[in-house]
């Protein structure tokens, strides 16, 4: 097995297979620090991931998804040991009929969903964080390797 197939299993093992995992999601701030330079922008989202993706339930006119149209360039961290850069992409109402099967997972792995997900809202919508590179670590080596520096568009890890 190669060592980016480890690093999926890994990646299953601890953010997939329908759970819901925390992550830090940071964008880029659209006002800029004092010097009038770009500033990070972090906050704690509910996702859930799939086949090098991560999908989150948000609001359409939230201050991260005003950033994500600006520049949709992102980084995720987790306390599962991983931190990585992605592409992120508004998917639209999750009622859209194109976003039904994320909609049925969101009921399913978020509890919190049905409650709070506000689906009737059109600015209730689907994020997709598409990742690109970035590492995890795996202390127990589990499968093999302690550090996975994943490129998820190669398909490789170092």
């Amino acid at each position: 097995m190669s060592k980016f197939e480890n690093a999926m299993k890994l990646m299953v093992e601890r953010c997939g297979n329908g759970k819901d995992v925390d992550i830090a999601l940071a964008t880029i701030s659209l006002s800029p620090n004092a010097s009038g330079n770009p500033r990070p922008a972090v906050r704690m989202v509910c996702a859930y991931y799939e086949d090098g993706v991560f999908y989150v339930s948000t609001d359409a006119t939230t201050n991260k998804m005003l950033q994500i149209e600006k520049n949709n360039e992102v980084a995720v961290a987790g306390l599962d040991w991983f931190t990585f850069n992605g592409i992120a992409e508004n998917l639209g109402w999750v009622k859209d009929e194109k976003n039904a099967e994320i909609r049925a997972k969101f009921k399913k792995i978020f509890d919190w969903f049905d409650e709070v997900g506000d689906e009737d809202n059109p600015n209730s919508i689907a994020l997709r964080i598409t990742l690109t590179e970035g590492t995890i670590i795996d202390h127990e080596r589990k499968f093999g390797e302690q550090l996975y520096e994943i490129d998820f568009v190669n398909k490789t890890a170092k």
